[in-house]
């Protein structure tokens, strides 16, 4: 049961798990794999990120880099300079909680300072050894997300004996470096990963055996939105992926999701109200 967590504070924000919550993306880049360029211009970021909040959004979680499959890294100012001046706008006029989706220290360090008051790290606080010391001392939560290999080769050919019992071995030594840096397990969100070194088949596992995850006692969330193993086949491309994405989230919060992460937040919104209102126990 979601109640059975402990609450967790974002910003000024209080996340009881009375219901599942919603995260919209917000990528301020020119390659993404699904909306690259869309909003990288910052008024069209900051405006976007307030649609999202009145279509229903709970966190704006903001990223600079992209992570697709096959993608390089940038440097600490590039991505600085795509995500500070829409953190920095949208900071004094938005009322639920800023996300920073990087792996760089100097990047969180800086988005926290500027209005962020969560961590989204895609390396679960191995990319960047000063990662987890800085979440301690601003005693902010973190999501630590499972990745197998980096965005550069993660999707080639990635193989598991135990997919389950490899990844929940991965969670215990993050969370481990966690609480090693001084920063309280209640402060993790667990992100198995979809699409991240996974296999088509693995993808589809992982959202039907959330609940293995369970065990740690700590939040989860999830990010299938418009990702490839829901292309069917490879015949439709990322903007014509919400229904499949919709089918995903509501799954995702079946077997045990806390949040979902998403583009559509308002079609995500409604699907999750009427999946809600629906005992699918009988």
């Amino acid at each position: 049961m979601r109640s059975e967590l402990r609450p967790i504070i974002i910003g000024s924000s209080r996340f009881d798990f009375s219901r599942p919550y919603v995260m919209g993306i917000l990528n301020v880049t020119p390659d993404s794999f699904s909306d690259g360029g869309n909003f990288f211009a910052k008024d069209k970021a900051v405006e976007h990120a307030l649609r999202m909040q009145d279509e229903g959004a709970d966190i704006i979680d903001i990223g600079g880099e992209s992570t697709r499959p096959g993608s390089d890294p940038i440097g600490v100012d590039e991505e600085l300079e795509r995500v500070l001046p829409v953190i920095e706008a949208l900071a004094p006029e938005i009322k639920v909680p800023i996300s920073i989706d990087t792996r760089k220290a100097r990047v969180a360090e800086i988005a926290l300072e500027s209005g962020a008051s969560l961590i989204n790290d895609i390396t679960a606080l191995r990319g960047d050894n000063q990662m987890a010391a800085l979440a301690a001392s601003r005693n902010v939560p973190v999501i630590i997300m499972h990745i197998k290999g980096t965005p550069k080769n993660m999707q080639k050919n990635p193989v598991y004996v135990d997919l389950i019992g490899e990844i929940s071995e991965y969670f215990e030594e993050s969370i481990g470096i966690a609480e090693a840096a001084g920063l309280k397990r209640d402060k993790l969100i667990l992100d198995p990963g979809i699409g991240f070194g996974k296999t088509y088949e693995n993808n589809f596992e992982l959202i039907s055996r959330l609940g293995d995850f369970k065990k740690f006692g700590l939040p989860l969330i999830v990010g299938a939105s418009r990702k490839r193993f829901l292309s069917i086949d490879n015949k439709y491309p990322e903007t014509e992926r919400l229904e499949q994405s919709l089918a995903a989230a509501c799954a995702a919060v079946a077997n045990g999701a806390d949040f979902v992460r998403v583009h559509d937040v308002l079609s995500t919104k409604k699907a999750l109200w009427a999946f809600s209102n629906i005992d699918i126990s009988r």
